[in-house]
């Protein structure tokens, strides 16, 4: 199977693992660091994988990682309770609904689902 999976620059590898797996319910799929707070991070939700690479220079800042999900408004009620949402869900013009937040590292995360 062919799949792209995103990697998000991270300022501590640390805070980034607390709100994935923490807050987010990833679980971790691999970690190469050797004090915690530098390396790479790999997390995984069901059919979701995500990168998390600290320090990531050269690459840019402020990220955005789009995450294709069956019911954006389930994941809305599930992260809400731990993590600031910076809109709620709504129905897009383009035919989807959608929701945004932030991670620890000003990365945004776009979750996206069929609308209702």
């Amino acid at each position: 199977m062919e799949r792209a999976i995103p990697v998000l620059p991270a300022d501590d590898l640390s805070v980034a693992k607390d709100f994935y797996t923490g807050k987010l319910g990833f679980e971790v799929a691999f970690e190469a660091s050797e004090d915690g707070r530098t390396g790479l991070l790999g997390v995984r939700r069901g059919t979701i994988e995500i990168t998390v690479d600290c320090p990531m220079p050269g690459h840019g800042r402020e990220a955005c990682v789009s995450l294709a999900v069956d019911d954006a408004d389930a994941y809305y009620e599930e992260w809400r309770k731990h993590v600031e949402i910076l809109r709620p869900p709504k129905n897009e013009e383009w035919g989807a609904r959608t929701f945004d937040l932030l991670d620890p590292s000003g990365n945004t995360i776009f979750v996206m689902g069929p609308v209702r």
